[in-house]
Order: structure tokens, then sequence, then C-alpha cells
């Protein structure tokens, strides 16, 4: 009888062990098969001192005063005309919202589509107490070690040189595009974009303009991030978070604190309980959308038990999934996250207070929606208050997450092929931007948006972003412009 049973159990891991190995093997390789490049003379030395001219100006921007720094983007827009004359004389410059800048190269077909390239002009400032931290100044634009150093260099002040490096070299070389090229340089991506991108994009839907396609900052080119894949992994943005902050207000008895109210009465203690309940009961998350087609993309370029494990989700989904979920950068992709962001309540250590004010924020995954996600806070407060007196309200400037453009586009399949003929042999595929971008107001005039910084990175780093010691390697720099000068060559002219 045991006979039997060992016999049968065996029987039964074989089939198993023939099943993953088969579901393993029918997920091939969705990866383009495309020649490499000969890679363009580009004149990486100029760019990145051009960067560094372009990095030297403090282009930071400001929520309350739109007049802050004026005088340094201005500054900027002086030194791109005077640095890219060609480029100039080709394409139509407008100022719109007072500094940012649109740039329309007109394509002999009207019929067709138009292609826009956004990079934006500000920079976040650096933190107070931090300078000294650097290698070199934040602001000095230095070149020194193989890389352009300063605030801007990466975010995003190498895209935008790269983008106009690209555009001088193909006005110089007397290149005409088929459909008209859009170069669009906000002056406030760091707040928002409202008074730049917003605004341009608002300019171009009045004038009828149906972009085929837009790239603007996003995801990058990674380097050993990607666990069990060897190869570079470019991850092109095709969706962006949602963005929402609520703050939550809770009312209670004021008084002299050596009479307190029963346990979990008082302002601060509903305030707590309702917190406490918010963030043990997160959104659900799961393996599906732009994080399942991802990870089903690049599955099969991962070695060993990762691939196995990615192409038998039906099996190993719940181990694949936890594991996700223990890290902060993957949790975000599976789920609308939610951030306890800040507290408030009290002014006297003796007294009690009548109201406790919390904020909270939540990126919102494609599917979910600001509507349902107000609703699920409310229920949430209530239960764990007992039906409290609350109040709860949304703060300005929240955005719905924007629709999935496709992968089986044209427009996808150029930056594809793209990427594939500058970087040879890296794996591309389709990802989910969880920061912000000034291509969220582009969506309504476009279906087809990316979030793509043909950057390459490791995880060392991705603290550079936004923090000390901001830079970009001058090799990284070049492929950049062959990127640019690629797309720009193969999509203005046909998809």
């Amino acid at each position: 009888m045991l006979k039997r049973l060992l016999i049968g159990l065996l029987a039964l891991l074989l089939v198993l062990g023939a099943v993953l190995a088969l579901n393993t093997w029918r997920q091939g390789s969705r990866q383009l098969d495309v020649p490499a490049l000969p890679p363009v003379a580009v004149d990486v030395d100029g760019a990145a001192r051009r960067l560094g001219e372009a990095v030297q100006l403090r282009t930071i921007s400001s929520r309350e005063d739109p007049a802050l720094n004026a005088g340094e983007f201005q500054r900027l827009h002086a030194l791109l005309q005077q640095r890219y004359p060609r480029a100039h004389a080709v394409m139509q410059r407008e100022v719109v919202g007072d500094l940012s800048l649109l740039y329309t190269w007109p394509g002999t077909d009207k019929a067709a589509g138009p292609m826009v390239l956004m990079a934006h002009q500000d920079v976040v400032p650096v933190a107070p107490g931090t300078d000294k931290d650097w290698t070199v100044a934040p602001f000095s634009g230095t070149v020194r070690d193989g890389f352009v150093w300063g605030r801007g260099s990466w975010d995003n002040k190498g895209n935008l040189i790269a983008q106009m490096e690209a555009l001088e070299m193909l006005a110089a070389a007397g290149f005409q595009p088929r459909r008209t090229i859009h170069l669009v340089a906000g002056a406030d991506e760091e707040i928002g974009g409202l008074r730049g991108a917003k605004r341009i994009a608002a300019l171009l839907k009045e004038r009828g303009v149906r972009p085929e396609f837009v790239i603007d900052e996003g995801l990058l080119i990674t380097e050993g991030i990607l666990p069990g894949v060897r190869q570079p992994a470019a991850i092109v943005g095709v969706a962006e978070k949602g963005y929402m902050s609520v703050v939550l207000r809770m009312n209670g008895r004021p008084g002299h604190a050596s009479m307190p109210p029963p346990p979990g009465q008082s302002a601060i203690g509903m305030m707590s309980a309702a917190l406490k309940r918010i963030d043990d009961e997160q959104m659900p998350a799961a393996i599906r959308g732009v994080a399942g087609e991802m990870f089903a993309t690049v599955a099969p370029e991962m070695d060993g038990f990762l691939r196995v494990a990615l192409s038998n989700l039906w099996l190993f989904g719940p181990l694949v999934q936890k594991q996700l979920e223990a890290g902060a950068s993957t949790n975000a992709l599976l789920r609308t996250t939610t951030a306890l962001t800040i507290a408030q309540a009290g002014n006297k250590d003796n007294v009690l207070p009548g109201q406790a004010e919390a904020t909270i924020n939540y990126r919102l995954l494609p599917g979910d929606t600001i509507a349902q996600v107000t609703e699920r806070v409310k229920g949430q407060v209530s239960q764990a208050t007992g039906g409290g007196s609350f109040e709860l309200f949304l703060l300005p400037g929240a955005n719905e997450a924007t629709r999935v453009t496709s992968t089986d586009s044209a427009a996808y399949r150029l930056l594809n092929r793209t990427v594939r003929e500058v970087f040879p042999g890296t794996v591309v595929a389709p990802g989910l931007y969880i920061a912000g971008s000034d291509s969220v107001h582009f969506v309504d005039i476009s279906a087809h948006v990316f979030r793509f910084s043909p950057i390459r990175a490791r995880a060392e780093d991705l603290s550079r972003f936004h923090g000390t010691n901001e830079r970009i390697a001058l090799a990284n720099l070049g492929d950049l412009i062959r990127f640019y000068h690629r797309l720009l060559g193969s999509g203005a002219q046909t998809l």
C-alpha cells in the first residue's frame, strides 16, 4: 500500500515537473530581433559642456511664486537659442505660461499625427545643509571623471539637452520630417506642471492636434536591478499611477488633561484608531494589469527558478506576490499604495485638543479611482471610530491613474525597436511609472503616451535622483543623443 502511494506520489511529481517545464518552455522570448545600429558620431564632449552650462542655471520652480527664478529660466532659453542655432532655424518657438517652451518642426504630411518629445527645465532644490556632501558644488555643472555633475544633469536637463543635440544634428544634415515634431519643455514639472505642460496640452488640443505618440521622462534602463535578468532591462512606462491626498479631521471634546474621556474617545485616540485601520488594511494587491504584462515579458529572459515561477503563476503566484509585496518599489507595482504623511494635534501637554488632523497620500493603480478610494477611507474611519464624527476632504492636485497605452501598437513597436537598435541586447518590457510626469497632461490628446528615459542606472544610482551627487555619465549622454536621433529620424518619417 505504502509502495503504491509512493509510486503515485512520484508519478504526480513527474507530471507536475513536466507541466512546469512545458509552460516555461512555451513562454518564449518576446524581444524584437533587430540588428544593432552602428553608433552615430556624436560630439559628446561638446554636449557635456553645454549640459554643464544648463546645470549652472538654478531653474527651481515655486508653487507659490510663479516668477521665482524667472531670470534663470530666461537665461536657459537664451542658452538653448545660442547653442542650437540650426534647430531654432527650422523650429517655431513659443513661450507658454511665461516660462515654458513649445517648439514645432512642421512636417510635410499634415495628415500624419505629430510626435511629441518632452523634457522639463525646472529642478528640485538642494536639501538645506547638504551642499557639503556633494563631490562638486551642486550647481557647478562640472565635467569630471567621466560625468557631468550637478542638480538637473539627470532630472531632467540631460534629456532636454540630448533632445536638442539630436534636433541640431538632424537640422544640420538637412533632415525634413514627414510628421510634425513638437518639443515640450515645461518650467514647473516638479510642482505639477499646471502652468506649463497642462497649458501646452490645452493649446495643442485647441488647435486640433492629436499626437501619434508622446514620450516623456520616466522609467530607465536598469542594470542588475531586476532579479534573475543578466542583461540590461529597459522598462517603458505605459501608464502612470494616479495621485490623491485626503485630509482626515477628527473632532473631540477639548478639556483638561486631568479629566480625560474614556479610552478611544479623545480626538487623538479616535484618530489613532482610524490611522491604524487605514495603515493595516492596505488596498488589495495582485499581479495583474501592467505588472502582469511586465513580468510575463521579462520571465523568458530570467535564469533559474525565477523564470519557472513567473511562467507558472497559477502555482507560484501567492509565493511570488508575497516576495514582491516585501519590497517597497515592487509592492507599489501591485496595488494602490497608502502612505500616512502628516499628523498633528494639540499644543500643550496638559490640554486635551478638540481636533486632530492627518493627511494620507494614495498613488492609484490603473483601475482604481479617486471616488472608490475616498469611499473606502470613509468606511475604514467609520468602522474604526464606531461611527464617530469626522471630516474627510480631498486636497487639490488629485488626478486619476492614466489609461494604459497598448503595447500592441506601431508607436510602442517603434520605441521598442529603437531601444534594441541603440542599446543592443537590452531587454524591453512595459512597466508602470509610480512617480509623476508632465505627460499626464497629454493623455487626453494622445492614445500613446510613454514614460521612458534611456538612462542606464544601477541600484546605487537611484539615490542620486533628487538626491546628493546627481550626475550623468558622458557615455550615457552620448547614448541619449543617439537614441533621440534615431527615434526622431525613424519616427518622424514612418511608424
